[in-house]
């Protein structure tokens, strides 16, 4: 497994196990270093080297059992994803110790995802599931160190917004209560689980204000709400549900998944193409932009800490943009007087020009 190698005066040891090599100088005597590699390859043998103790052989789907209960479910209430992830990684990764997972394993569970087709975007959760695992193995003591990996660049500053034809056609055939939930999502902004969590409490109709308590950034937002809005929540007074404002037949909220799968069948018979319910989001950032409101205005309503995720809504229309320089031609006696001197300009070149040409020719 090792050997012993001479340079200069001094002897080496050198030896490799599961790919982690060791080169140390042990000195002048030859013995020695004999017996020091053969030492150093029992201690490799019986895991002393890497520190892998026996009872933290624990493999892959064990860890990932642990990290989903005392962890994920615990802090995050995204935990679902944790788990849906996690059965995908499980597949691949399931059998293996902890300590033996390489970067080559890890860039084979990529290669292996990217072949059924799924988006870079979707493995990079995958991925950065399987990263925040390990992380948690480490320091819970289980391994020394973590491989790299390396995610995917992702383009997100993808902005889908809804025209006016678009939305017509598709609050045309929208039925209750998804036509509600659409508009909600088009006059506030509202991510889809902040829609279908909003209870009644959240609702102030005299001060004309929505209460979001349980938002992603973990911090409560106020949305003022519009005239529109709050006819659609006085409509819905009459036949919405005791707590949740949008419920289904047994009283419960509307679960995620369900809205989704409807308002995809929706958009299909709208005829719509390229549209996804997170994009109604972006509809109403996009148009408050359009309309001259600032991104910081935006960014608040949106609920964006960082002011770099509002910023990819400052693209305007062409129109806007047509309207903003106009905005500089206020003065319009300036501008016919800038007017009037060009034509004079262009009228005393012309004339040099032809006076030039006449006196080339005599």
């Amino acid at each position: 497994m090792g050997r012993i190698y001479l340079r200069g005066k001094t002897w080496y040891i050198y030896t490799c196990y599961r790919g982690k090599i060791i080169r140390k100088a042990i000195g002048k005597d030859k013995k020695l270093a004999n017996a020091v590699l053969k030492k150093k390859e029992i201690e490799l043998i019986e895991n002393k080297h890497l520190d892998i103790k026996k009872e933290n052989k624990i493999k892959f789907s064990q860890l990932s059992k642990e990290f989903l209960e005392k962890y994920s479910k615990v802090n995050k209430r995204s935990w679902k994803r944790d788990q849906l992830s996690i059965s995908h990684i499980e597949k691949f990764l399931g059998n293996k110790y902890i300590y033996e997972i390489k970067e080559k394993d890890i860039e084979e569970y990529k290669k292996t995802r990217l072949e059924t087709g799924i988006k870079h975007s979707t493995l990079n959760r995958e991925l950065a599931c399987l990263k925040t695992i390990l992380n948690k193995a480490k320091e819970w003591g289980y391994i020394d160190k973590i491989p790299k990996i390396k995610l995917f660049k992702e383009n997100n500053q993808r902005v889908r917004y809804l025209t006016d034809d678009e939305e017509e056609k598709l609050l045309k055939i929208a039925p209750e209560p998804l036509k509600s939930i659409i508009i909600v999502g088009l006059n506030t902004g509202m991510r889809q689980g902040e829609i279908l969590n909003l209870r009644w409490k959240d609702i102030d109709l005299k001060e004309g204000i929505i209460i979001i308590g349980d938002s992603k950034s973990k911090e409560k937002r106020i949305i003022p709400m519009n005239e529109t809005l709050k006819n659609i929540f006085i409509n819905l007074l009459t036949i919405g549900g005791k707590e949740y404002i949008f419920e289904n037949r047994n009283g419960e909220r509307y679960s995620g998944s369900y809205i989704t799968h409807w308002f995809e069948r929706i958009v299909k018979q709208a005829s719509i193409k390229d549209f996804r319910f997170h994009d109604l989001r972006h509809t109403f950032a996009s148009r408050l932009v359009m309309k001259g409101v600032s991104v910081k205005v935006v960014q608040e309503l949106l609920g964006h800490k960082d002011y770099r995720m509002s910023l990819r809504y400052s693209h305007l229309s062409p129109e806007v943009k047509k309207q903003a320089v106009e905005i500089l031609d206020k003065d319009k006696n300036l501008a016919q007087i800038l007017h009037n001197e060009e034509i004079d300009k262009n009228e005393k070149l012309g004339k040099i020009i032809g006076n030039q040409r006449i006196g080339g020719v005599a």
